[in-house]
């Protein structure tokens, strides 16, 4: 501590001599810009007068030489030597130019317009003295904003600080309301240099129930106490897909499905059975949250009851069973086959998305013949739009409404209008191709303007054809 001490103190030392360093420089600059601006003033009005001075010497000597020829001329006395006085001077002798002389200044010689008051600056320079330290912000809870998978953090400092150069604005996920646990998993994530006292975080992925901020001042010396940390809750709809019942053929790893047309050997599925392995792992003890939710469903969908035959299906984790959840889907275009919806948690191991009562779906296909098409109940519409390679989802449970957006652009493609009689899962179907869900999404603020303008178009299941 006393090597650190003695260096530290040096480097304050280096930093004063600087900071006067530049304080003299200034006012060199300063100094030396009056300067100039005295000489050039003097130098202008100098030449003003020197310009009259020369008038008036011209004017004089004229005016003399006039004087003389008329003195000469009164002193003539021979009567006949008067005449021949005046022929032998220049006729342009004059006195005119004398007459027209204005005598008074053009210019001033009051140069206080150029002097200067420092009086308030000394006060100034006598008041200098070492940074203080920064207060601790106060986060505005009134002011700040989670939508859209976004959060708008508004704060203020407690009294006003001049000297205060950014803020530092520290954030984390967690699954716990309230105050900040001292012992968290997550780390703080860092955003420094910040001007403005509010602060948006965009493009977040809200995988966990809340999260925590907290605020610090800091000016060129040193950063204040931070804030005292507040708790945002970042409601979003986050689930993981269910391998225990996904088809053989499809490799599922997260949140990304892959056809494989080698994984369906009965032989291999006896052999892990045998062995005690037949039941896939499924994520739902996943830490992805902390701590699992209550509509998680328990993995009791291994081995029999995984989809087969023809029905290359996988069903989210999470019951749907209330309120509004908006999820996305990309799935890679050269698929022959996709489709993307959701089902109650009955639809049988042999069914295949949007041919039963129990699944409602949107269908991309690419074998044959191209199509997209809006599937329930064996009934299919063919959509008029343009096929997009990433697909919005949104569930209003209770409203009985299920839409499909084009996730980048954010326009409706189809509606279905349900009572849902049971919870829902998210479901998925591929066919030699592959997909990736994103998760952890909020419901889009323009998704819920649609919705609350009634200007969505809406299909109901009886018009499927």
């Amino acid at each position: 501590m006393l090597l650190n001490m003695e260096a530290n103190s040096a480097k304050v030392q280096e930093d004063l001599e600087a900071e006067f360093q530049s304080l003299f420089s200034l006012l060199e600059e300063l100094k030396e810009g009056m300067l100039m601006k005295i000489k050039q003033d003097r130098a202008s009005r100098t030449y003003e007068l020197q310009n009259q001075l020369a008038a008036c010497t011209r004017a004089l000597e004229s005016s003399e030489e006039l004087l003389e020829t008329a003195n000469q001329t009164l002193q003539a006395t021979d009567s006949e030597d008067f005449p021949q006085v005046g022929p032998q001077k220049p006729c342009c002798v004059t006195m005119a130019p004398a007459f027209r002389l204005s005598l008074k200044a053009k210019v001033s010689d009051n140069m206080s317009h150029l002097m200067v008051d420092f009086a308030q600056e000394r006060r100034m320079l006598q008041a200098l003295k070492f940074l203080p330290v920064p207060s601790a912000p106060v986060i505005d809870l009134a002011e700040s904003l989670v939508a859209d998978n976004c959060v708008t953090l508004v704060w203020r400092m407690p009294e006003e600080d001049s000297k205060i150069d950014h803020y530092v604005l520290e954030y984390r996920r967690t699954n716990f309301e309230g105050p900040p646990r001292l012992k968290e998993d997550q780390p703080w994530m860092v955003v420094e240099g910040i001007r403005q006292t509010e602060y948006t975080l965009t493009g977040l992925k809200f995988d966990m129930k809340y999260m925590n901020f907290r605020v610090k001042a800091c000016n060129k010396a040193v950063a204040g106490e931070f804030s005292e940390p507040v708790t945002l809750e970042t409601p979003a709809f986050m689930f993981r897909l269910d391998a225990s019942t996904s088809h053989q053929n499809l490799r599922v790893d997260d949140l990304s499905v892959e056809w494989d047309a080698m994984g369906g050997k009965v032989q291999d599925i006896k052999a892990r059975e045998k062995d005690g392995k037949g039941r896939t792992a499924s994520p739902v003890n996943s830490p992805a949250r902390g701590t699992p939710s209550p509509k998680r469903i328990p993995s009791g969908r291994g081995g029999r009851d995984r989809f087969t035959a023809e029905s290359y299906t996988v069903l989210g984790d999470t019951l749907i069973d209330g309120g509004e959840h908006y999820w996305e889907v990309h799935y890679e275009p050269d698929s022959k086959a996709f489709g993307v919806g959701v089902a109650y948690r009955s639809l049988g191991r042999f069914e295949q998305l949007g041919k039963t009562a129990a699944s409602w779906c949107l269908h991309i296909n690419n074998w044959l013949q191209v199509s997209f098409t809006a599937k329930h109940a064996n009934k299919a519409k063919v959509l008029d739009a343009p096929v997009p390679d990433c697909l919005g989802v949104h569930c209003d449970f209770h409203q009985g409404l299920l839409s499909f957006y084009n996730a980048r652009t954010k326009q409706l493609l189809h509606t279905f209008k349900a009572k849902f009689t049971q919870p829902l899962l998210p479901a998925f179907t591929v066919w030699c191709g592959s997909f990736q869900v994103t998760t952890g999404l909020q419901v889009p603020s323009s998704v819920r303007c649609l919705q609350k303008r009634g200007s969505a178009t809406s299909s109901s299941n009886t018009s499927l054809t």
